[in-house]
């Protein structure tokens, strides 16, 4: 079976749909665990890195969402060429090429 680039593109939005999903699910549970007396016997500085991981993934995904809407997804914020699909499987999020990546 061969997959199209509009087969992979659909599959990369369900993806990130999935993922802004849990990373919006696991925020509203590290919010409650933050509201209890003993935060559910997390550290307080591991919840608030949990919480901040889960508040990128939602803002990074969310970003990627928007690019795809907006159709500039798969294009790199720097240099404006394409980044590669293979870079885009791994991470789906992604807004730079590897090289425009390795220069930030």
């Amino acid at each position: 079976m061969t997959h199209t680039v509009n087969d992979r593109a659909e599959a990369l939005r369900d993806l990130l749909e999935r993922q802004f999903q849990e990373h919006t699910d696991q925020l509203t549970e590290l919010t409650v665990h933050s509201r209890q007396p003993d935060r559910d016997g997390y550290d307080p500085d591991t919840l608030r890195r949990l919480m901040d991981a889960a508040r990128q993934g939602v803002a990074d995904t969310a970003q990627a969402l928007r690019r795809m809407s907006e159709g500039s997804y798969g294009s790199c914020e720097g240099c404006g060429g394409d980044i590669p699909l293979a870079r885009l499987e791994v991470l789906p999020w992604a807004q730079y090429c590897v090289p425009c990546q390795q220069r930030r």
